[in-house]
């Protein structure tokens, strides 16, 4: 009987896209396998790939921008469109304008960072006739709460002097009121979906900046002033508008750009999976596999916080199916995807390195892995029963 092969992978942050992760992994597969009957299904969560992918699966375009980066200089950026819609959809993926990969290692200070871009991007799609209009919120570099955001769209946020705030989290320390009589009107005839992790909160112990902020350059130092100046846009946020945004599920996706955007926008900020996975037919592509491989980055306490690898796993496991995991670096305690439907997981790194050269070996490093996973499978097969 023909082994069906469901490979089901996100991308591998700043290194390899999901589609270049699911042909590796499948190349692996059929070195294994050859007769094996291998579906590749790379998937997104609203991070890098984003737009791209979204485009292909619904037969839509491109559009190539120039926008500001994180660190104020330009950046090449993409717009996606779906297709075979009726009403006119875009996909901003903030990663193209404000991703962590698009800020050089020598310059993360996620206190200077700046969401601008993805409002240049927000607004180029309202040019372009978008009706609707999805933003990916994933693999940041910032955590500015959406300030730049807003800025370019025309909203002013002042300091107690009445001047604009300088960019980054460093701005929103000196907050004081925020000024919407310039917002863009027409942001209020285009409906935005912030495509987000709803777990993500804006403020405190489990907050953006203590939960992320590390991982873009913050010292312990800086990650308690991203905190304070977040908490102080929040109060800042509440006394504006009447909302506490210190604890709303998704108010910090993306170094609070789910506040921004929900807030100073007027999005609905909603789990990226209800909203990108029927894109991609997952459910659909299970009832007709016997075995399941997924992959990212890393493998660590985070993943089960809505990664892609458990949302694969939890949905296969509803049919009974087998799930392996591989991914670049695996962290303590990786164990607790056991708890989410992960049958093994397996680190492709063969051997320590320096993280550049594990980087530049991924893609023949997760063949290889690949490979010798499904070795092992094929002589559990054939192993005597009774």
């Amino acid at each position: 009987m023909t082994l069906r092969i469901l490979v089901a992978p996100s991308g591998y942050k700043e290194c390899l896209e999901a589609d270049r992760v699911a042909e590796a992994i499948a190349q692996g597969v059929l070195r294994a396998l050859p007769d094996a009957r291998v579906t590749r299904l790379p998937l997104v969560d609203g991070g890098e790939g984003f737009a791209q992918a979204m485009a292909v699966a619904t037969g839509g375009r491109l559009q190539a921008l120039t926008v500001t980066g994180p660190v104020g200089q330009p950046v090449e950026a993409t717009l996606g469109w779906l297709g075979g819609t009726q009403t006119p959809t875009a996909v901003v993926e903030m990663a193209q304008a404000a991703g962590l990969r698009l800020v050089p290692a020598d310059a993360r200070d996620p206190m200077k960072t700046t969401t601008r871009g993805v409002g240049e991007l927000i607004q180029a799609a309202i040019k372009g006739g978008a009706e609707r209009i999805l933003v990916g919120c994933g693999d940041s570099g910032t955590n500015d709460g959406g300030a730049g955001m807003a800025q370019a769209l025309g909203l002013r946020l002042l300091d107690a002097e009445g001047g604009d705030i300088p960019p980054g989290c460093e701005g929103l320390a000196r907050l004081d009121h925020i000024d919407i009589t310039g917002r863009d009107p027409r942001l209020d005839k285009v409906r935005i979906e912030a495509i987000c992790n709803i777990t993500n909160v804006l403020c405190g112990p489990r907050g953006v900046a203590r939960v992320f902020g590390p991982q873009k350059g913050a010292s312990p130092e800086t990650v308690e002033r991203m905190d304070a100046a977040l908490d102080r846009y929040a109060r800042v946020v509440q006394d504006s508008f009447a909302i506490d945004v210190r604890q709303m599920p998704g108010g910090g996706a993306s170094g609070g750009l789910g506040t921004g955007l929900r807030v100073l926008l007027g999005a609905e900020l909603r789990s990226r999976y209800d909203v990108v996975l029927p894109y991609f037919d997952l459910d659909a592509r299970l009832a007709e596999t016997d075995l399941v491989f997924t992959a990212e980055g890393g493998i660590d306490l985070q993943t089960p916080n809505g990664k892609i690898p458990v949302e694969v796993a939890r949905r296969a496991k509803l049919r009974g199916l087998p799930v392996f995991a591989l991914a670049g670096a695996v962290g303590d305690p990786a164990r607790i995807v056991y708890q989410h439907g992960v049958d093994a997981f397996f680190s492709t790194a063969m051997r320590p390195c320096p993280m550049e050269m594990a980087m530049a070996e991924a893609e023949a490093q997760l063949i290889l892995a690949a490979e010798n996973v499904m070795r092992t499978v094929l002589a559990g097969r054939a192993m005597p029963r009774g």
